[in-house]
């Protein structure tokens, strides 16, 4: 087991980042395109080398701009594998696999075994399918014995039920082996089913980070709300659990303990516990929101109401209601509407 320490510093693509990975850990990095997700891949994998920074992996320093260290991607012992399997065309998938100076025919053999491919072991790549190919890309970044794994989006494009089948070898593999990992995606059943921490970038600076479960839970940036299908309104904490919006909305809720009065915040509630109508709703404490409908999202048997982007350009708010509900209301985007939200389904929680 190795773990991993990061700190870049790329310019050119605005990227800044520091992080630790803890060895047998494995790390799902997540965030819009052109946040810095594959660049900090890169940088590990000695593909980029920053303009200041420092990469570790155990006790070994693969990059030190200060001291002028940068070790060749092939000397790294980093495994990359990428969306695309980039096998080589002209050899079959053990010829592939032992490619590497770390690996022979017997242990091309048995990682493609491993993986679930060892039918496969004599077919050249044109004769493989999509998800074969990652099988195959898979067991050659392993075969290679790698002290880290890195996951560009690999199972991107690949069918569902592939896709699926691809995560279950992932995890055993990773799981077995204690294997040190970061994976970039953007599919929620990576993170739950592989990653046992999660961080998210922003225009190439790290805005959350935490276990898992707490980020998906109670994200507290938007792109972990969006992410986790949460709404998140950001404001000032008051007094009671109340957020106060730059807007002037307010919103009742349930206080973390770590909520420090005047301190930025933000309020999380999932889009199962809002209620739509076409006039403001009284009662029980809610919450009430005047909302433009942006559009509408069939699920199964619930329709998605997303909203415009709240006044600080944060996603919209969301709402689930059944189709029968968007019928009677006469729903369609453009349409001005109230969102409402009781209390005790908002949580405030400090702003990262």
């Amino acid at each position: 087991m190795t773990s991993v320490q990061l700190s870049a510093v790329v310019e050119s693509r605005g990227v800044e980042l520091e992080f630790e990975l803890a060895a047998g850990e494995v790390l799902a990095v997540l965030g819009p395109n052109g946040a810095g997700k594959s660049t900090a891949l890169h940088v590990i994998a000695g593909l980029i080398q920053p303009d200041r920074g420092v990469v570790r992996a155990g006790d070994r320093v693969l990059t030190d701009t200060s001291a002028g260290v940068h070790v060749p991607t092939h000397d790294r012992r980093v495994g990359l594998l990428l969306q695309d399997s980039l096998l080589f065309p002209h050899l079959s998938a053990a010829a592939n696999v032992a490619f590497s100076p770390r690996s022979s025919r017997a242990s091309a053999q048995r990682w493609l075994a491993e993986v679930d491919a060892g039918d496969l072991a004599d077919r050249m790549p044109r004769a493989l399918s999509g998800g074969q190919a990652q099988r195959v890309a898979l067991a050659r970044a392993l075969a290679a014995e790698p002290d880290v794994l890195l996951l560009d989006e690999p199972l991107a494009g690949l069918d569902v039920g592939v896709a699926t089948a691809m995560r279950k070898v992932l995890r055993r593999v990773l799981t077995r082996d204690h294997r040190s990992a970061v994976i970039v995606t953007h599919d929620l059943l990576d993170v739950l089913t592989l990653a046992d921490r999660v961080l998210i970038l922003d225009s190439g600076r790290i805005v959350e980070t935490g276990s898992t479960a707490t980020v998906l839970a109670a994200p507290r940036s938007h792109f972990g709300a969006r992410f986790a299908g949460v709404n998140l309104v950001s404001g000032t904490a008051g007094a009671d659990g109340v957020l106060t919006t730059d807007w002037g909305t307010s919103w009742h809720g349930r206080a973390a303990e770590d909520l420090t009065v005047g301190a930025p915040a933000v309020a999380i509630f999932p889009p199962a516990a809002v209620a739509v109508y076409r006039e403001p709703a009284h009662g029980s404490p809610r919450n009430t929101v005047q909302v433009t409908v942006a559009e509408l999202d069939a699920r199964g048997r619930s329709v998605r109401i997303r909203t415009d982007e709240q006044p600080d350009g944060a996603p919209g708010l969301a709402a689930d209601v059944t189709a029968g509900s968007v019928a009677e209301l006469a729903l369609a985007p453009g349409e001005r509407i109230f969102f409402t939200v009781k209390a005790q389904e908002v949580a405030v929680h400090p702003a990262p």
